[in-house]
């Protein structure tokens, strides 16, 4: 690791532990050269996820995207952002065990849809009559035949 101060090649580590965020590593370093103190961050180098939508377009994985969908899913219901927060991390580590390059938005779509199913019915609705497309009330009722199940 290059010295930001004086551009020396040989620095040492003297402290190594987990960032804050648990998903990186945070390590103190010293100059051989100048002895001055600097701080690296480590990080798992990941390639970015992309997502085929519907049209067939790509683009790269939004973890907002996901968010935004749920909390307009659970707006005014008895949900928490602790249980939105979780229920987004869930997806998120579904998701990532898959180990694929790519992946349709419909499979993300299903996962978000059966969560929601266990965690409120209400937002469950919401969610899959804006996914689903709903074109008519028939379409909605059978939805809502299957919450009652």
């Amino acid at each position: 690791m290059k010295c930001p101060f004086c551009s020396h090649e040989n620095t040492r580590v003297i402290d190594s532990r987990p960032a804050e965020d648990n998903n990186s590593i945070r390590r103190r370093r010293v100059c051989d050269e100048c002895g001055k103190r600097f701080t690296t961050y480590e990080k798992i180098e990941t390639i970015p996820l992309i997502i085929i939508k519907k049209d067939n377009n790509r683009e790269t994985y939004d973890r907002s995207k996901i968010e935004a969908g749920v909390l307009r899913a659970c707006h005014k219901r008895p949900v928490s952002a602790q249980q939105i927060t979780e229920l987004v991390d869930e997806v998120e580590n579904e998701i990532t065990n898959m180990e694929e390059k790519e992946i349709a938005s419909q499979v993300i779509g299903e996962l978000l849809m059966n969560k929601l199913k266990a965690l409120d019915p209400v937002a469950y609705v919401r969610f899959a009559s804006v996914y689903r497309e709903f074109k008519d009330v028939n379409t909605f009722m059978e939805e809502l035949k299957k919450v009652f199940e």
